[in-house]
């Protein structure tokens, strides 16, 4: 960027989900997974839905559209403004997300009302956590003038809906 006066800049998304996501239960990221869960657990009347884990993980999560908007933020962002974000020591890195997080088991309690699945959860240790707590830290970002705009409910809510729309008939 020095040697040719450009404003390139590296972003790093946290967990991101969409309409458009992977919904496989073995293979996907926990959000579809939990949906299709919920989903297929409520249409075949199922009692309980298992869930990878304890539960205890804190993650951060962000809609893909957000994820669209803090990216044409970031290119659109003035020479000014670039410059109080970089220093000459600092690579031009810059962390996308919304600056909160919540445990597995809260997120699981949110897919399943929004889902309207009855049943219990169980959560199954004998699968892994993972790393305890992934939480960036987006200050950067906000000092910037940005911030995501879709709340985990209204997101997942969007999400669940665009799912059900695709699913096959009977």
């Amino acid at each position: 960027n020095r040697q040719y006066g450009t404003q390139y800049l590296a972003v790093m998304p946290t967990n991101l989900y969409g309409p458009d996501d992977n919904y496989h239960l073995e293979n996907s990221h926990v959000i579809p997974a939990l949906i299709r869960k919920f989903h297929e657990a409520k249409v075949n009347n199922q009692p309980t839905v298992s869930i990878w884990g304890t539960g205890t993980p804190r993650r951060e999560f962000l809609y893909s559209n957000d994820m669209a908007e803090a990216c044409l933020f970031l290119i659109n962002l003035s020479a000014a403004k670039y410059s109080t974000l970089i220093s000459q020591a600092a690579p031009p890195l810059i962390n996308i997300g919304c600056g909160e997080d919540l445990t597995i088991i809260e997120l699981a309690k949110f897919v399943k009302n929004i889902v309207g699945f009855n049943g219990d959860l169980d959560f199954d240790n004998t699968k892994s956590d993972g790393t305890m707590r992934k939480l960036m830290d987006v200050s950067k970002l906000k000092q910037l003038g940005w911030q995501s705009s879709t709340s985990l409910i209204n997101g997942i809510s969007m999400v669940y809906r665009a799912y059900i729309q695709k699913q096959p008939l009977g």
